[in-house]
């Protein structure tokens, strides 16, 4: 049972082929937990956002309330993450950093050398991951689990594949820091100025900072006690053949593949043929981890909906 494979967990991240139904089965999941108690935040990172859709409610880039128990401690709050507007907090936070370290006659250089990077490659990219990691550190903080409703596999592989890269980057730059201010000191003893002293201390403070929220990110990925990922496919074959290169590679990142969900399986009593052909499909898929079967839902946007399909987590 899917619900018993999570209930450990602190993070889980819902992935797949775009269009299998990513987003539902994050939300039922959500629900079937609060409904036993538990706080949750459901993420979503598509920017492809169905989650206010799939709830009935408007849903943005700060936290919204979903659902409530009532008297019991269970609830669920989601946000989506706006990349548009993660990318402007970004730009705009790395702008106000350079604005207090570099000195006056750099600025309008800066902020040229800024606005010319919004479009570039990478640029969405590290924004995104920085909203996610400060998402899931607040998440960890505030709720029981942190559900992410991620983008197609692709994307979410790359993302999920940063925070290494972005731990070691920044570790070095640590260590260059740390021989920078080694020359601060002497150049101090010489006569340097204090402003270089407190740029150089408040550089050192703000890569601190950010190392401890890509190491807290690293090491929840790869803790397989706290985080997993479930693997949300329909029963055709190209989503089955992509679903076994995802688990490889969830495998090559260290992160624990907990269980996956086959969706939308066809009714037997009204299309036996189809329901004959998935059936045959699932029976040969070895992902490394069980696989629990979801039927077609129909009409799927409201409480309701996402009731039934928490029941068959269930």
């Amino acid at each position: 049972m899917l619900l018993n494979s999570v209930a450990t967990h602190r993070a889980v991240f819902v992935g797949g082929k775009g269009g299998v139904g990513k987003t539902s089965l994050a939300s039922s999941m959500a629900l079937a937990r609060a409904q036993r108690g538990s706080r949750v935040l459901v993420v979503s990172t598509d920017p492809a956002h169905n989650l206010g859709h799939l709830w009935e409610q408007p849903v943005g880039d700060d936290i919204t309330p979903l659902w409530s128990a009532g008297d019991g401690p269970g609830l669920v709050d989601g946000v989506e993450i706006d990349p548009a507007r993660t990318v402007d907090r970004h730009l705009a936070a790395v702008s106000e950093t350079m604005m207090r370290l570099l000195p006056d006659r750099l600025h309008r250089a800066a902020r040229d050398h800024l606005e010319a990077a919004r479009d570039a490659p990478g640029t969405h990219e590290a924004a995104v991951l920085e909203r996610v990691a400060e998402t899931l550190e607040t998440g960890l903080d505030r709720y029981d689990l942190v559900l992410f409703d991620t983008a197609p596999s692709g994307h979410t592989l790359h993302l999920l594949a940063m925070p290494e890269r972005m731990t070691g980057w920044t570790e070095k730059l640590l260590a260059n820091r740390d021989r920078s201010e080694r020359f601060s000191v002497a150049y101090g003893a010489l006569g340097g100025t204090k402003d270089t002293s407190d740029r150089d201390a408040e550089l050192r403070r703000m890569l601190l900072r950010r190392q401890a929220r890509f190491s807290l990110m690293r090491d929840t990925l790869t803790d397989p006690h706290r985080t997993g990922f479930v693997l949300v496919f329909v029963p055709e074959p190209m989503p089955i053949a992509e679903s076994r290169e995802v688990a490889a590679q969830l495998r090559n990142l260290g992160i624990p593949l907990i269980g996956a969900v086959a969706n939308r399986l066809s009714p037997a009593d009204l299309m036996p043929a189809r329901a004959a052909r998935e059936e045959a499909l699932l029976a040969s898929l070895d992902l490394g981890a069980p696989v629990t079967r979801i039927p077609l839902v129909d009409e799927l946007i409201g409480l309701p909906a996402l009731e039934r399909i928490a029941g068959a987590l269930a």
